[in-house]
């Protein structure tokens, strides 16, 4: 992931920039002291996300993030209805998670929670409504969901590296109110209840192949989350980078098993 980062304190940008260089798959691609620098800058690099201090000199990152809200917004009307919903959640869902009044970020069940349906439910459901330009079908919704939920516990293995930091800084993340290794086995519990739940779900609408297949992907999650446990601090870095792949694994077989039941 290419990040770009603004703040006016220099030593805010250098703690972000240490904080980021601990996860291997983020890079810093431009950092800026002001809110006009970083509009020129995110028109130069190429990049995916942005992190922005909301009351820099110059243009605010709070004016650079409703402008970018409502160029989202413009865009997403070209996604037909269910498509535009879908944005707008999404991006009621990110205000939510960082500004103020309820800043989701500041607890470890809901902030993590916003992030799932972010990154898993919303786009399942968003790409499905614009490939048959309808509601998507019950089975799909439900499907996405259910993954959606997992990813929860995927979230959490972001915040084992920032315990003390985020103990220090109020955020109430899944390791500071369960503890290292109580929020591990809540993490890897959260991951695989939803996948049992669509290995069931594929049996009743008759895709024995196809849950079969995913039933095998959530054994390999299962072995490689017993080492997982054992060392949460040391191992979840190794777990997003192994194990995550193989829940998407599961997803994918899942996405073909619909396939066949909406577009026979």
């Amino acid at each position: 992931m290419r990040i770009l980062i603004a703040d006016d304190h220099p030593i805010v940008r250098h703690g972000l920039k240490q904080m980021l260089a601990s996860d291997p798959a983020a890079t810093v691609v431009g950092e800026a002291t002001n809110g006009d620098e970083a509009l020129e800058l995110a028109r130069k690099v190429e990049w995916d996300m942005a992190i922005f201090d909301f009351t820099m000199p110059g243009r605010s990152g709070l004016y650079i993030a409703i402008v970018w809200t409502l160029l989202s917004l413009a865009v997403a009307t070209l996604l037909g209805r269910w498509g535009f919903g879908a944005a707008v959640i999404g991006l009621l869902l990110a205000w939510a998670y960082s500004a103020p009044p309820l800043r989701l970020k500041r607890n470890g069940w809901l902030g993590n929670a916003a992030c799932a349906a972010c990154y898993e439910s919303l786009p399942w459901f968003t790409g499905a409504a614009l490939m048959t330009g309808v509601f998507p079908d019950w089975r799909i919704v439900l499907v996405a969901a259910l993954y959606g939920g997992g990813a929860h516990g995927i979230m959490t293995l972001n915040d084992f590296k920032s315990i003390e930091g985020d103990r220090t800084m109020g955020v109430d993340s899944l390791p500071v109110l369960l503890g290292v290794d109580g929020s591990a086995r809540a993490a890897c519990l959260i991951m695989l209840l939803p996948q049992f739940f669509v290995v069931v779900a594929l049996l009743a609408w008759d895709r024995p192949a196809h849950a079969t297949a995913v039933a095998l992907l959530v054994l390999v999650q299962v072995r490689m989350m017993l080492r997982f446990v054992r060392d949460p601090r040391a191992h979840a870095l190794w777990y997003s980078g192994f194990g995550v792949p193989v829940y998407v694994s599961g997803m994918m077989v899942a996405a073909f098993a619909l396939r066949g039941l909406v577009m026979p």
